[in-house]
């Protein structure tokens, strides 16, 4: 008989089964009735009124634990009730989060949006809270203490200061309401811009040819842009929503230079050069001169090839419309899909029969026994613990350890559901005072089209790719054993945060991970190598030009939060940047900076991605291409760069993994070799 790891339920069922089965609503217990909970198992929220009751408790437990702080003489035991100070909001901030987008009860999303509000300005009062920051300040002040501390200590007291100084704390009486202000201001510029990014622009009708019309929303006698229709066939429908969609917009451009000068103004104010010297710190570029350096030694490595790949477009767009055949910015999604699809055939229906969303599952499953000795079994969720019925609640349960904590997955469309796919952190891991390990809980967002009554979810190869993606990022989360909750999972340094989940791109296209799982759903037959080979060289046709697009945007990004006052206009800097890194000529008359929303999570860091990538690439190809099974290199993988979540300087958990110290020029490889050709398998599908 199968001996149970602690902590261990019975009512467990195995995964792959779990999500081919559409989910039988209430289904009696063996012991009668199903229990009843609020969402994610916290009682008071059985009814959205119960987010108020929550908030209020976490406030009278931060009142407590601030009395407490400043009682407290410096140690270590101060960054403890720093950190429960911090999980104690956060327990019901991230929660909140999550809820006020994606639950389908308005007075949920309502009383939600509330409680982050609440919480939101209570942890604007503990940033300005000057006897708080003298508890932290008087510890770090002692060196002689700061010696004694672990180094994951240190480096979370470290992260707390990092987030008082922003306030401008330290700073004299006048100087910290001047940093407090421009907090508020920047908050609220960043809100109004990124509602402009969306902001559909609209043009009289009788100015578009009336061809093309109906492939916009009409709207009397406008026709309405809500989007650059970078797939559609017809070069005019794309020229014409680029030119209407970027058109420049005088209160969306005067909004984000006001919010780069505030930017700039808060990191002088508070005692750096640059918003980008600012945002870079503890990351693993480390400043703003390194991130460049990367951008510029990648962009020149990529242009022979960029050069190439503009070409290749160019004499797809001249074979099928000679009369126009300049390649123009609105031409290479359109043109690399077409030459995708010519050169390769990877109709995603061909692939979608293998990759049923229970085989997907249990090939994440099996994956991450083999790697790290961890199973995925599905968990009859409480009543009112989850959102929605079609929610799955698995339980991460390791060999030895027994259970590791919770993914709950919302993975299937529904109507007011936010499209992106994306991981949340419900509740972070930490060590409790009585050594009970408290478990992280996550929820996985996807958008997955719901099983028919002829067959189980079905995910295109791009689908499959994300759900191993948004896993990485949940692994993250749930083999993290911080001692602190700040620093859980996933809460780390931008660029240091997308390497797991991108390096999991790397198995889903490996054949020999993706042998393990992919069979039709009905024949059971096994996923033909060539197919996978193909679909893997697909994604190469123009991967150099793609890459150059996003070193552009990088750079941009750079330049925007570098040094200020800014030498011109932000779109004279969009025109000289996309001339010297992208290449193809800038459309007079626009401005796709006004549309770049990530300007506002990912100031200064844009690179991030990147970056993430590269590191990814490495350890892929050092440590995991000759066996993507071998348990100890996937032990040494959780060792040193899943465990620690944000407690470790990124560099040393890189280094730790590589077994060496990885330079920029390394990276660029990495990244560069990823764009060329496996002939191997190139000339193995011709035969």
């Amino acid at each position: 008989a199968r001996i149970w790891p602690r902590g261990v339920s019975t009512s467990w069922s195995p995964v792959g089964a779990a999500f081919n089965v559409k989910p039988q609503g209430r289904r009696l217990d063996l012991f009668g009735e199903r229990r009843v909970s609020g969402l994610f198992g916290v009682p008071e929220l059985s009814a959205p009124e119960g987010f108020h009751v929550a908030q209020e408790k976490a406030l009278r437990k931060t009142e407590a634990l601030m009395e407490l702080v400043c009682k407290t003489p410096p140690g270590p035991k101060t960054v403890l009730i720093f950190d429960e100070l911090s999980d104690s909001l956060c327990k019901v901030a991230d929660l909140a989060d999550f809820v006020k987008i994606a639950h389908p009860d308005p007075a949920f999303r309502e009383a939600a949006e509330e409680a982050c509000r609440c919480i939101g300005t209570m942890v604007e009062k503990l940033n300005t809270n000057v006897e708080l920051y003298q508890s932290l300040q008087k510890l770090l002040a002692d060196k002689k203490l700061v010696d004694s501390l672990d180094p994951e200590t240190r480096r979370v007291a470290e992260l707390f200061m990092f987030d008082f100084e922003i306030s401008g704390i330290h700073l004299d009486k006048e100087k910290r309401k001047r940093a407090v202000d421009l907090n508020v201001k920047i908050l609220d510029l960043s809100s109004t811009f990124l509602m402009g990014t969306h902001i559909p622009n609209k043009i009289g009708k009788h100015l578009l040819p009336e061809h093309i019309r109906h492939h916009f929303t009409l709207d009397g006698e406008h026709v309405l842009v809500d989007g650059l229709h970078a797939e559609a066939p017809d070069d005019l429908v794309r020229e014409a929503a680029y030119k209407i969609f970027l058109y420049p917009n005088a209160r969306q451009l005067n909004c984000l230079e006001e919010l780069l000068s505030n930017r700039d103004l808060l990191a002088k104010l508070v005692g750096y050069s640059t918003f980008s010297h600012r945002a870079l710190q503890g990351t693993i570029a480390q400043n703003p001169e390194t991130v460049m350096q990367f951008l510029e030694k990648l962009s020149d490595k990529l242009s022979e090839r960029t050069v190439r790949d503009f070409e290749m477009l160019r004499g797809m767009k001249m074979k099928l419309n000679p009369h126009n055949a300049e390649l123009m910015p609105w031409d290479p999604p359109y043109y690399s899909g077409v030459l995708r699809a010519e050169r390769y055939n990877i109709e995603p229906s061909l692939y979608c029969p293998f990759f049923s969303l229970g085989a997907c599952m249990e090939g994440l499953n099996v994956l991450f026994n083999q790697l790290f000795g961890i199973s995925l079994y599905a968990e009859q969720p409480a009543k009112g613990e989850v959102w929605c019925e079609d929610v799955r609640k698995l339980a991460v349960v390791h060999e030895a350890e027994g259970l590791l904590g919770y993914i709950y997955c919302d993975f299937f469309q529904r109507a007011d559901k936010p499209h992106q796919d994306c991981h949340f952190t419900i509740r972070g891991g930490r060590l409790k005072e009585n050594g009970d390990y408290q478990l992280p809980v996550v929820v996985l967002m996807l958008n997955l089209p719901q099983s028919s009554r002829s067959s189980p979810t079905l995910l295109t190869p791009g689908m499959m790719e994300n759900l191993f993606h948004e896993m990485g990022h949940a692994m993250h989360s749930m083999l993290g054993r911080t001692r602190y909750q700040h620093v859980t999972g996933t809460r780390c340094p931008t660029d240091f945060a997308e390497v797991p989940s991108i390096l999991m791109e790397y198995f889903a296209n490996d054949y020999r991970v993706v042998n393990q799982f992919a069979r039709h759903y009905q024949t059971g037959q096994p996923l033909p190598k060539n197919m996978v080979s193909r679909l893997c060289e697909s994604k190469k046709v123009c991967a150099a030009a793609d890459t150059q697009l996003q070193v552009f945007y990088a750079t941009l990004d750079q330049i925007y939060h570098g040094k200020h006052p800014l030498r011109r206009s932000t779109t004279d800097i969009l025109k000289e940047t996309q001339e010297k890194f992208y290449g193809l000529p800038y459309v007079p008359d626009t401005a796709w900076q006004l549309r770049f929303s990530h300007l506002v999570g990912y100031g200064a860091k844009y690179y991030s991605y990147l970056m993430s990538r590269a590191v990814a690439s490495m350890v892929w190809k050092e440590c995991f291409l000759q066996d993507p099974f071998n348990r100890a290199v996937g032990e040494r993988y959780r060792r040193e760069m899943l465990a620690h979540g944000g407690g470790k300087e990124p560099m040393l958990m890189v280094q730790g993994m590589l077994q060496k110290c990885p330079s920029i020029d390394d990276f660029v490889s990495a990244l560069v070799s990823d764009l060329d050709l496996d002939f191997e398998t190139f000339f193995m599908d011709s035969e």
